[in-house]
């Protein structure tokens, strides 16, 4: 406790660190604000259908994300996934059409470029999403628009008022990232997460405490147990890292001999990060957009059943975007030739393997062999929420015993926590912890 009381008492000597985190806690204060602001013309009290809905399936993983707004038909009831969603079409096209290629290859004005276009994309998305939220929610709670108002034209200010939401959030996270700690966007999600956590775990003690069968306590205690195991495991997974040895030679800088230590390159187990996951989520909820353009009967059943969250196909659908979204991402933010390069420009190599070609192949099959265990680990975890329902644990409690959820909340926080402990060790304060160091997503 007084080793903690102490680290707060540095943090707030850091000039720069304190203002960093009061315009980062002001951000989501304007963030978590907003969720609650309603739909001029909607009238609140008349969302216990919408609110319904979202109690239950992908729906309520929908509503999660967007820290109840979907529910509340908030202005911020779309919230930031149709930036994720443009995020991985970009990425897609930066592999797949070689005018991107380029322009991702221009250091940062192709990454300014790149940017652009994908909010230009987030809008269109936007455009799209926004009348379907709206005829979902006139099919759900019809009476909801106050009396006066015809539907058709509330839906052109209203689709208006929801993409400007959406973008006003990008803006928030972007400059969170810029004046803040960092990391905006994950930050954004992770409090949208985190909101629902409280009325999730007051959920899930009532009903084992109100259980017919008894012994509620000692369930609700065992399920503490296996919820604590998990975020241990995903921590481990997060900072897992596989060290290869690289040897430099010596050589002259002027009259100075240099080189020849050995050092490390750390390759993460899960170096792309919550990325796939993220991804793999958006991708799940493209059912739910076409549902308000058809009813549930006339669509397909392997549709209908990739909006249930508790079924079979859904999981094993979701389990393998990720598997491949892990590879995907590692492959374009790792290059293994770029890297051997970088060691044989620096007169490193690897010892036993030559430079060159050799290295990047070594590198790229250390790789492949990590990512493997490390994609299944993470997709396994993914689907321990069905497993939990099987189980009879709420659904919204259940969300917190892996998928999504757990594993952004766990890789934002240790994230967010070593930009802190670095912004500490910089000015010659205690880090975080008494011992080691607090690894990110991100490396080191």
């Amino acid at each position: 406790m007084k080793k903690f009381i102490t680290t707060l008492e540095n943090i707030w000597k850091i000039e720069d660190l304190r203002d960093r985190l009061l315009i980062t806690i002001l951000f989501v204060a304007i963030y978590r604000f907003g969720s609650f602001v309603v739909l001029p013309g909607i009238n609140p009290g008349a969302l216990e259908a919408l609110s319904s809905q979202t109690s239950g399936g992908l729906m309520s993983l929908l509503d999660m994300f967007s820290g109840g707004a979907f529910s509340h038909a908030s202005i911020f009831a779309l919230g930031i996934m149709p930036y994720i969603t443009a995020s991985i079409i970009m990425q897609l096209l930066a592999v797949a059409v070689p005018y991107f290629q380029k322009m991702q290859r221009e250091g940062e004005s192709g990454r300014r470029k790149i940017n652009q276009y994908t909010r230009i994309l987030t809008v269109a998305i936007l455009l799209f999403q926004a009348p379907a939220y709206l005829i979902n929610l006139r099919m759900t709670s019809g009476a909801a628009l106050a009396s006066g108002i015809d539907w058709t034209w509330f839906n052109i200010p209203a689709t208006i008022i929801l993409a400007a939401g959406s973008m006003f959030i990008l803006w928030l996270g972007e400059r969170i990232t810029d004046k803040g700690i960092g990391n905006g966007i994950s930050i954004i999600i992770m409090i949208g997460i985190i909101a629902r956590l409280p009325q999730a775990f007051f959920q899930e003690i009532t009903s084992r405490f109100t259980a017919i069968s008894g012994g509620g306590l000692v369930m609700f205690l065992v399920e503490i147990l296996i919820l604590l195991a998990v975020i241990c495991a995903s921590i481990i997974l997060v900072q897992g890292v596989r060290k290869v040895p690289v040897q430099y030679a010596k050589r002259l800088v002027g009259n100075k001999q240099m080189g020849g230590a050995r050092q490390y390159v750390p390759l993460k187990l899960f170096a792309a990060n919550v990325m796939p996951i993220i991804f793999a989520q958006a991708l799940m909820f493209i059912p739910l957009s076409l549902m308000a353009y058809s009813s549930p009967e006339s669509m397909n059943p392997f549709l209908r059943s990739l909006m249930d969250q508790n079924t079979l196909v859904y999981n094993v659908v979701f389990a393998v975007l990720i598997i491949l979204f892990t590879y995907f991402y590692t492959a374009i933010t790792l290059n293994p030739t770029q890297m051997a390069e970088d060691m044989k420009r620096n007169n490193g190599f690897i010892p036993g393997v030559k430079p060159g070609k050799p290295t990047a192949d070594y590198i790229d099959q250390v790789m492949s062999r990590i990512t493997l265990p490390g994609s299944l680990f993470i997709a396994f975890i993914a689907v321990m929420p069905a497993i939990a329902r099987l189980f009879g644990i709420q659904q919204n409690f259940a969300q917190f015993f892996g998928g999504t959820s757990l594993l952004i909340l766990v890789g934002v926080v240790l994230d967010t926590l070593q930009q802190i402990e670095s912004h500490l060790l910089m000015r010659h304060y205690d880090g975080l912890l008494n011992s080691g160091r607090i690894r990110s997503r991100s490396g080191y």
